[in-house]
């Protein structure tokens, strides 16, 4: 599978940005998806990550208020809602995918065969 990631750009403190991950093939409904993070001379973080079946998980307290992952299952895309952004989530966003990942390793990052290219999230203070 080959993942797509757009949606991001320059946004004002309180914005919002929704991010897309695109894949090609028939079968992603049957892949995890998970976005994460990387800020300047920062590690990669996980961010939130859905299931196979649904399942949802975020990163922190903060994000799960905040953020929204979803699955159109149609449009073999996972998009993230990103709400009441602040300067602290500048970073690049990636998404990854893979078959095998369930819900005790949908946080790892080394879990993840399939990445996107990554989307620059910018937000000005």
């Amino acid at each position: 599978v080959q993942l797509q990631a757009s949606g991001g750009g320059l946004v004002q403190a309180g914005g919002s940005l929704r991010l897309s991950c695109a894949a090609s093939g028939r079968t992603f409904s049957r892949y995890a998806v998970a976005w994460f993070r990387q800020a300047p001379e920062m590690d990669c973080y996980f961010v939130a990550g859905i299931n196979r079946s649904g399942g949802k998980i975020y990163s922190t307290e903060s994000m799960k208020d905040r953020f929204t992952i979803s699955r159109d299952t149609a449009r073999n895309t996972v998009y993230l809602q990103m709400n009441s952004l602040g300067p602290e989530d500048t970073a690049v966003y990636f998404c990854a995918a893979d078959p095998s990942v369930i819900a005790s390793n949908l946080r790892s990052r080394s879990a993840y065969n399939y990445w996107g290219q990554g989307t620059l999230v910018t937000v000005s203070s």
